[in-house]
C-alpha cells in the first residue's frame, strides 16, 4: 500500500506541474508584446508627473516646460525634441474661456462601480465522463489484481499444507529451497497464478515437479473470460523415472477434448499412439479415451485401483500419460531436425481442482487421494514388466521410428554433405590459380582431374552393386 500512495502523490505532482505550465504558456500566449515590454522600458522617457491641486477660485498659471533636449547619439550631434500637446497650456490660446458651470473638472477622476457578479460554482461534470470512466476502470483493475492474487496465494498455501505430511513420508526433499530438513519445503512462486513444488530423494524415480495453475484471477480480463467460459484450477505432476526402472511402452488414459489434443501435441503420442480407443470397454466414464502403443500396456496400467480412482472422479482427472519416450509437445520450427529429441521415461498426471473457478482451501483437501493415486503409479511401473512379445514389439516400433527418421532427414543430410563437397572444391581450385610456377600449377590440375576421375568410378561400381 506504500509503494500504491507514493504512486498517487507522484502522479498528482505532475498534473498540478503541467496544470500550471499550461496557465502560465495561456498568459504569455495572450500578451505577444510580453517579451518586448523589458526593452521598451529602457529606451522610453515618460512625462513627468503633475501634482494635481484642488481647486480654488482663481486658477493658477502652469509654467511652460522647457523643451527637452535629448542625446540620441553623439555622433549625430544635439536633437530637440518638444512636448506635441504644448499648446493646451499656452494661456493665448484659452484666453477668456470658462467652463460650464454644470461641467465637471478634467482634473476629476471617473468614479468606477464594480458590480458584485455571483461565483459560478456548480462544475459541468458531462464533459468528463471519458476520464472518470478511465479512472474507475484503473481503480477495479487495481483491486481485483489485489484481490485475485490474494486469493490464488490463500489456495497454494492450502494445498500445500493439506499435502505437505503425504510428501513428506514418500521424498527425503520436499520444496526448492535446498532445506533436506522435515518442515522446509516452501511453494516456489513463478507467477501471480502459478506456483511449483519440487520433490527429490525416493527409490524408482529422480524427482517429482508439481505445478499448481490457478486461474487468472488478478487478470480483470481473464475473470471476464472466465465468466463466459468456465474454467477450472489444476494440478499437474510431472515424474522422471529412473531408465532402469520402467520398461519401454507409451500410455495414456484422457477425457475427449484432452486426449485429441494431447495426440497433436504430444510428439511420443503422435508417433506411437496414432489410434484412439473408447474407454467403456475397459470400464471407465464414456468421456474418456484411451491410446495406447500395446495391449499389454493397457492392462498394465489400468489396474483396480486406477480404474475405480478415475470413475470416483470422472470430473477431476484431465488425464494419465505413461510414456518411456516422453519429449514433451512438438517443437514447431521450419527447419527439419537433425536428431531424434532426447527422452525421458516420464509419468504425467493433470488434476482438475473441485469448484469450477469457485475453488475454496476447504476443498483442497478432496484431492488427497489422486496425489495417493500418482504414489501407487510409480510403484506399480517399477513392478509392471511387460512379456516378451510385448518387448519385442516395442522395440521394432522403435526401429522403426528411427528408420523413418533417418529417411526423411537423408535427404538434408545429402545436401549438406554436397555444399562440403562443393567447398572443398572450390577451395583446392582456387590455390591452383593462385600458384605461380605454371609447371607446378599443370602437376596440381593433372593430381586434382585424377582424383576426380576415381570419385565418378566408385559412385558408378556403388550403384552398379546397388542393382
Amino acid at each position: 500500500m506504500a509503494d500504491v500512495r507514493l504512486k498517487t502523490l507522484l502522479v498528482l505532482l505532475v498534473l498540478s506541474l503541467y496544470v500550471r505550465a499550461a496557465k502560465y504558456q495561456a498568459e504569455t500566449e495572450d500578451n505577444d508584446f510580453a517579451d518586448f515590454e523589458e526593452f521598451d522600458d529602457e529606451f522610453e522617457r515618460p512625462y513627468a508627473a503633475r501634482e494635481v491641486e484642488p481647486e480654488t477660485e482663481e486658477p493658477r498659471k502652469a509654467p511652460l516646460p522647457a523643451p527637452e533636449i535629448t542625446l540620441e547619439d553623439e555622433d549625430d550631434g544635439l536633437v530637440e525634441t518638444e512636448d506635441e500637446f504644448e499648446h493646451f497650456q499656452d494661456e493665448e490660446e484659452f484666453e477668456g474661456y470658462e467652463p460650464a458651470a454644470g461641467s465637471k473638472s478634467s482634473n476629476e477622476q471617473p468614479k468606477i462601480t464594480i458590480a458584485n457578479v455571483p461565483v459560478h460554482r456548480s462544475t459541468n461534470w458531462d464533459k468528463f465522463y471519458v476520464e472518470m470512466l478511465m479512472i474507475a476502470g484503473i481503480v477495479v483493475y487495481f483491486i481485483n489484481f489485489v484481490s485475485g492474487k490474494t486469493r490464488n496465494q490463500k489456495l497454494a498455501t492450502a494445498w500445500l499444507n493439506a499435502h505437505k505430511p503425504l510428501l513428506e513420508a514418500n521424498f527425503s526433499l520436499v520444496g526448492d529451497d535446498g532445506k533436506a530438513e522435515p518442515g522446509g519445503g516452501a511453494l516456489l512462486k513463478e507467477s501471480e497464478n502459478m506456483y511449483t513444488l519440487w520433490c527429490s530423494g525416493r527409490v524408482c524415480c529422480e524427482g517429482m515437479l508439481v505445478q499448481l495453475k490457478f486461474l487468472k484471477r488478478q487478470d480483470l480480463v481473464g475473470v471476464m473470460s472466465q465468466m463466459m467460459k468456465a474454467g477450472s484450477d489444476q494440478v499437474e505432476v510431472r515424474v522422471t523415472m529412473n531408465a532402469e526402472d520402467m520398461d519401454t511402452f507409451v500410455f495414456c488414459v484422457a477425457n475427449k477434448k484432452s486426449g485429441a489434443r494431447l495426440a497433436k501435441e504430444m510428439t511420443d503420442l503422435n508417433t506411437y499412439c496414432p489410434e484412439r480407443k473408447a474407454a467403456d470397454r475397459f470400464g471407465l466414464p464414456s468421456n474418456f479415451t484411451v491410446m495406447s502403443e500395446i495391449p499389454e500396456a493397457t492392462v498394465a496400467v489400468l489396474d483396480s485401483r486406477v480404474t475405480a480412482a478415475i470413475n470416483k472422479y470422472p470430473d477431476l482427472v484431465e488425464w494419465i500419460h505413461v510414456s518411456d519416450q516422453y519429449s514433451g509437445p512438438k517443437q514447431i520450427d521450419d527447419s527439419a531436425p537433425v536428431e531424434l529429441p532426447k527422452v525421458k521415461p516420464t509419468l504425467s498426471f493433470c488434476f482438475n481442482l473441485p469448484g469450477r473457478g469457485r475453488l475454496t482451501p476447504a476443498d483442497v483437501d478432496k484431492t488427497k487421494p489422486l496425489m495417493q493415486l500418482v504414489l501407487h503409479m510409480v510403484d506399480r511401473m517399477k513392478r509392471c514388466k511387460l512379456g516378451r512379445e510385448g518387448r519385442l514389439k516395442a522395440e521394432k516400433n522403435r526401429l522403426r521410428v528411427q528408420e523413418t527418421f533417418l529417411k526423411q532427414t537423408h535427404a538434408s543430410r545429402a545436401e549438406k554433405a554436397q555444399a562440403k563437397r562443393e567447398e572443398k572444391r572450390r577451395m583446392e581450385k582456387e590455390r591452383i590459380m593462385e600458384e605461380e610456377d605454371p609447371e607446378k600449377q599443370r602437376r596440381l590440375e593433372e593430381k586434382n582431374d585424377k582424383r576426380e576421375a576415381k570419385r565418378r568410378l566408385q559412385m558408378r561400381q556403388m550403384k552398379v552393386k546397388a542393382l
